[in-house]
């Protein structure tokens, strides 16, 4: 038996730049499941993504999904693509497997913590006020430069992690400092600064907006003493202050310290997203 995949629509071009397409799993003439392919224009024009991959309950574990898959790479290649993302969420056990044979590794999660009703407070030996204008110029390049080499060394190439970067920081904050919405916020313990927070507002859960960590960094002299615990405290009580109770962020795969301190506060993994090169 042969599985293909039928398209059930014309090639939609959305909003966002992303161009997308839905077709039906068919073993020989029989619909079998459904996939959903797309671009993902925020990583670049060679990224693409399988949006949803579905088999009916009586033709799975036949090997159809991993068919399905590669047949819906195969369309990324001719669109150009040389990259996949797929997004899992973490009961998903059997999408995992499959991802994970067919060559994708993770490159990031997404975390949510739905927070206590009364904001908790700092340490008594920290206290945090906004970023100056010097020092938010100082973190503006840093920054950048950082957030572009995270993406690079998870396989983005090195012009697509800079675009990203570049477009990721003149859509959150147009206006600089003064961009209205965000908090941008430095940590100060024994006199000196200890860390930075950025936060802002996006949708962290389908249908739902909240608070989100953009960038949190404790400075290199000062890791190792409860700082980052600090930081992300008074994420939380920012959060609190500005009437949600949804606070998300990311991380990146490979950051072994900052996922146990998320998960130790109570973050809990909302979606693992995965990527492999279409060579």
């Amino acid at each position: 038996m042969t599985t293909t995949l039928r398209p059930t629509g014309p090639l939609q071009d959305e909003a966002n730049g992303a161009r997308s397409r839905e077709y039906e799993v068919r073993v020989n003439s029989r619909p079998v499941g459904a996939v959903e392919i797309a671009t993902l224009p925020s990583l670049g024009p060679g990224i693409g993504t399988i949006r949803s991959l579905r088999i009916d309950e009586p033709d799975r574990r036949r090997g159809r999904g991993t068919v399905a898959a590669l047949a819906a790479e195969e369309v990324l290649r001719g669109w150009g693509c040389t990259q996949a993302q797929v997004s899992v969420p973490p009961a998903a056990t059997g999408a995992t497997r499959l991802a994970t044979a067919l060559g994708y590794t993770e490159r990031g999660r997404l975390m949510l913590k739905e927070l206590d009703p009364e904001p908790p407070a700092l340490p008594a030996d920290v206290e945090a006020r906004s970023m100056t204008e010097a020092e938010f110029r100082v973190w503006w390049e840093a920054e950048l430069e950082g957030y572009a080499r995270s993406w690079a060394e998870r396989g983005l190439p090195a012009d697509l992690a800079l675009a990203k970067a570049e477009a990721d920081r003149n859509s959150g904050l147009p206006d600089g400092l003064a961009t209205p919405g965000v908090r941008l916020q430095v940590l100060v313990r024994g006199g000196a600064v200890v860390g930075h927070l950025y936060l802002g507002w996006r949708e962290v859960r389908p249908g739902e907006r909240g608070a989100y960590v953009y960038d949190v960094e404790v400075a290199v002299a000062h890791r190792g003493r409860g700082n980052g615990r600090s930081l992300m405290l008074l994420a939380e009580r920012d959060a609190r202050e500005a009437g949600t109770r949804l606070l998300g962020l990311h991380v990146f795969a490979g950051n072994a310290p900052a996922l146990a301190l998320y998960e130790s506060l109570g973050y809990r993994t909302t979606a693992v997203n995965l990527a492999k090169p279409l060579l």
